[in-house]
């Protein structure tokens, strides 16, 4: 036992509390079990109380810590007794007994003699100040002060402490160089210092830092790599979940975000201010995710929790949700427009980041019950536009095209919507993974509206650009390969066996559960790999030239549909016109075309089905007067809206017996007329147990000169990737798995396991055509705004020309049939529109083939 107060000796073993809990534990209590005088015994019970507080046992934590200031009062050494009370007051701060922690803060900055010591109490009197109850600028004054003082103490350790703490509330100020700067001294600072807790802390702080400038995929990669090491060095992840949601929310998954607060709201028990501030985080991503009302009631209990704890900065954010969810139910009296207002100053003066949201609220808020003040407001809202950050920039010029529109000033309208949408092209360029791309999207939804919602007024050529502008803009950018080892390969390999194993249980009656939740794991493994990669794409513009369009149609046509408000619209383009039709309401559209598939299924299954009432019912709905313009065209593209790529175009009186195809926009549509075939090879590939055994190929492979056939253990994931790049054609005859939860892992299934959308990212050189005969391969999910997940939409962002899928549940062996008609129309140099056609046309006679026909389109060219 020591017997000398030797402050060195105290500090190594407080020390020790941040390094390694285990041992800096055993070492306190060894401590306390050689009964030592009331110095020591103070400070092993510090080192106790602060392992305590840093595993989240908060109660006994502050029982050890009064225990050792009463210690440290008793052994009559008034730095000793300082130290405590610092570490006591941040701990009930931190609990929200503010009142209490900031007395005790205050008489340690007052009893402090020791200069190292001095700059300690103030550190943590700033952290409680800033970072626990927001008062930025008395925090940043107490932090510089400390960082200061250990700079001339030679004091490492607490340093590297102040600058992450430091960084991290110049991060909040809107000082993001000055942030990363401070964040990355101090996680280089605690590796020379071998601190392993506090380096993984400032290493999750730098993927804040990331968040906040944009770096998604570098900020889910920190998050990643702080996530594998918490809980071995037994830390409390509340940080971390918090953060990780606010970086979900970013990308556009509000239900995975909901998804991690809710799992550490399981967690926590008993710890009021932490669980108010996921509460509130829970009610911002509740709020992304469309649902007001329960992000209203989440957003009132953390506002009453922020209230009794004095936490102001965090009670103005927990209010902002609230006005933000009532405006999204459409509760909006006059009573609302002054507390938006009022939420909005207070934010501004605190120089918080979503004091742009807080206008821009506002202002759409006046708009709706007094328009004389929405111009102020969403000029303070507008004048974010030049931020760092591109999603606060877009927020910015939608704020600034909303006040033009209600200044009756089309032309301002679309230049703030022009450069909306080219700060979001400039944050979707930093994602690599292809889903992050298409959800980003939805940040831009509001700005594409306003500028539709102008456009439909105008000329024709105008909404037609629009319509382009913010459509199928995720597969203009290719997908990121890995320039090293594949990072995913192997749990896509793992993926496959899962799925060989869950077959295999399903047939006798194993842990279908327990193989389910594997499923689950690996498929959230691979998203989280893919995620973290960055975009190599440089910023582009979706601009689509009208002009060239119209030149490349020449006298065949495009049909563009265009939904505005609850209105659907067709653009026409041909023989060097563009036209506008005004269709019915969308949502009836919609409603035919459920009628239509549920019609295609009936005539799969053998049963009578009303295929021409539900052709013509299509037609009206999704044509109407645009019919007459069609009638004597030799062929159609469409370019549907995302949310109508499940249509049977076929079934259409006016396109059953011509050439048509289908595609997510008309740029691709102009791109994909470009691509040229790398080879003549003709690759088949039969999956196992179909019903028909890979029929169609026993017919028309012999038919294509040495074409490769992949069958039985053959067909493997890998020997078929190898074999379809750069394949000039590939027909893939496998049972398919349309993911509507997650468009990503729909699959084909292969001899081991499936083939799945980001296996098809793999290729290096993509298939020219490809044929997918299974059932629904062609079905692909609506996903942000006007973007498209799935097999045929991968294979068109890879660099496929066109592609033949079913949207629909088809008959196998009417199948094989169709198969067989569109490769002999294919062998005769037909596109795949034509070869359709001759399909179709060979179908007429035979309800179920002629259904199966109906079913398939030709996507691309």
């Amino acid at each position: 036992m020591p017997t000398d107060r030797s402050p060195t000796s105290a500090a190594e073993l407080l020390d020790l509390a941040f390094e390694d809990h285990d041992l800096a534990r055993t070492r306190a209590r060894a401590l306390l079990d050689g009964a030592p005088d009331p110095w020591w015994e103070s400070v092993a019970r510090h080192t106790l109380g602060l392992v305590l507080r840093d595993t989240g046992e908060r109660e006994p934590a502050v029982r050890e810590l009064r225990a050792a200031l009463r210690l440290a009062v008793r052994s009559g050494d008034a730095d000793r007794a300082a130290d405590v009370r610092a570490t006591l007051g941040l701990t009930l701060v931190t609990q929200g007994r503010t009142r209490e922690g900031l007395a005790q803060l205050g008489r340690a900055v007052a009893g402090a003699d020791d200069p190292d010591l001095a700059a300690k109490v103030l550190m943590r009197r700033g952290l409680s100040l800033s970072w626990v109850l927001g008062r930025h600028d008395d925090g940043l004054a107490d932090l510089r002060g400390a960082l200061a003082g250990f700079l001339a103490t030679g004091n490492a350790a607490w340093e590297a402490s102040t600058r992450n703490v430091l960084g991290l509330l110049l991060l909040t100020v809107g000082d993001v160089v000055a942030a990363e700067e401070q964040v990355r001294a101090a996680r280089d600072l605690f590796v020379d210092l071998g601190h392993d807790v506090e380096a993984v802390l400032a290493q999750h702080n730098l993927g804040v830092v990331a968040v906040t400038r944009g770096d998604l995929p570098a900020a889910l990669a920190a998050y990643d790599r702080a996530d594998e090491r918490y809980a071995d060095l037994h830390l409390d992840t509340t940080p971390l979940a918090m953060d990780r949601s606010t970086a979900l929310l970013a990308a556009g998954l509000p239900r995975e975000a909901v998804a991690v607060v809710d799992a550490e709201l399981e967690r926590r028990h008993g710890l009021p201010v932490q669980r108010a501030e996921l509460q509130l985080r829970r009610a911002t991503a509740l709020l992304a995710a469309g649902e007001a009302a329960a992000a209203l009631d989440q957003a009132r209990v953390a506002l009453a929790a922020f209230r009794r704890t004095g936490r102001g900065w965090d009670a103005l954010h927990a209010h902002l949700v609230m006005v933000r969810a009532r405006e999204m139910a459409r509760r909006v009296d006059r009573r609302l427009l002054p507390t938006a207002r009022r939420v909005a100053e207070e934010l501004e003066s605190a120089r918080s980041e979503e004091a742009a949201v807080a206008w821009l609220v506002a202002g759409r808020l006046a708009a709706r019950v007094d328009p004389a003040a929405a111009a102020g407001l969403l000029a303070h809202a507008a004048a974010h536009r030049t931020d760092r950050t591109a999603l606060v920039r877009a927020g910015g010029w939608l704020a600034l095209g909303l006040e033009r529109e209600l200044a009756g000033d089309r032309r301002g309208v679309a230049h703030a919507c022009r450069r909306g949408l080219a700060a979001l092209d400039t944050h979707r360029a930093t994602l690599g993974s292809s889903e992050l791309r298409a959800l980003a999207t939805g940040h831009g939804e509001d700005l594409a509206r306003l500028a539709l919602a102008q456009a439909v007024d105008g000329g024709p050529r105008s909404l037609l650009w629009w319509s382009e502008r913010w459509r199928a803009t995720a597969l203009t950018q290719p997908p990121v390969r890995p320039a090293g080892p594949d990072d995913v390969a192997a749990p896509l390999a793992a993926l496959r066996d899962n799925a060989r194993r869950l077959q295999t249980a399903r047939r006798d009656g194993g842990d279908v559960a327990r193989l389910e939740a594997e499923r689950a794991r690996a498929e959230d493994d691979v998203r989280r790999r893919l995620r973290r990669a960055a975009g190599t794409s440089p910023t582009t513009s979706a601009d689509l030239d009208v002009a060239a369009l119209v030149s490349a149609v020449g006298e065949c046509a495009l049909v563009e549909h265009v939904e505005v408000g609850e209105r659907l619209h067709a653009v026409v383009v041909h023989g060097g016109r563009v036209r506008k039709v005004t269709l019915g309401n969308a949502d009836e559209t919609f409603r035919s075309v459920d009628f239509a598939r549920h019609a295609l299924r009936r005539a799969a299954a053998g049963r009578p089905a009303p295929l021409a009432e539900a052709g013509s019912r299509l037609q009206e709905a999704l044509l109407g007067g645009a019919a007459d313009l069609l009638r004597d065209v030799p062929a159609v593209v469409v370019s549907p809206t995302s949310r109508l790529h499940g249509v049977p175009w076929g079934l259409l009186p006016v396109l059953a017996d011509r050439p048509h195809s289908v595609v997510p926009s008309a740029a691709l549509w102009l791109r994909a007329r470009e691509r040229r075939p790398v080879s003549t090879r003709v690759v088949f590939v039969s999956g196992p147990l179909l019903t028909t055994g890979g029929a169609e190929i026993d017919v028309v492979a012999p038919q294509h000169h040495d074409a490769m056939v992949l069958r039985g253990r053959d067909a493997t994931v890998e020997r078929s990737l190898a074999a379809l790049d750069g394949a000039g054609l590939a027909h893939v005859a496998a049972h398919g798995r349309f993911r509507s939860d997650s468009p990503l892992f729909s699959a084909l299934d292969l001899d081991d396991g499936p083939l799945t959308v980001h296996d098809l990212e793999r290729m290096a050189r993509p298939p020219h055509r490809v044929v997918l005969s299974a059932c629904e391969s062609g079905v692909m999910a609506p996903v942000g705004a006007g973007e498209l997940l799935g097999l045929v939409a991968t294979l068109l962002q890879v660099g496929t020309a066109g592609v033949v899928a079913s949207v629909a549940v088809v008959d196998d062996r009417a199948t094989v049939e169709v198969m067989v008609d569109l490769h002999a129309g294919l062998r005769d140099g037909a596109d795949l529109a034509t070869a359709l056609l001759g399909a179709r046309r060979a179908a007429r006679g035979d309800p179920v083939r002629e259904a199966t026909a109906a079913s398939f389109l030709a996507l691309g060219v």
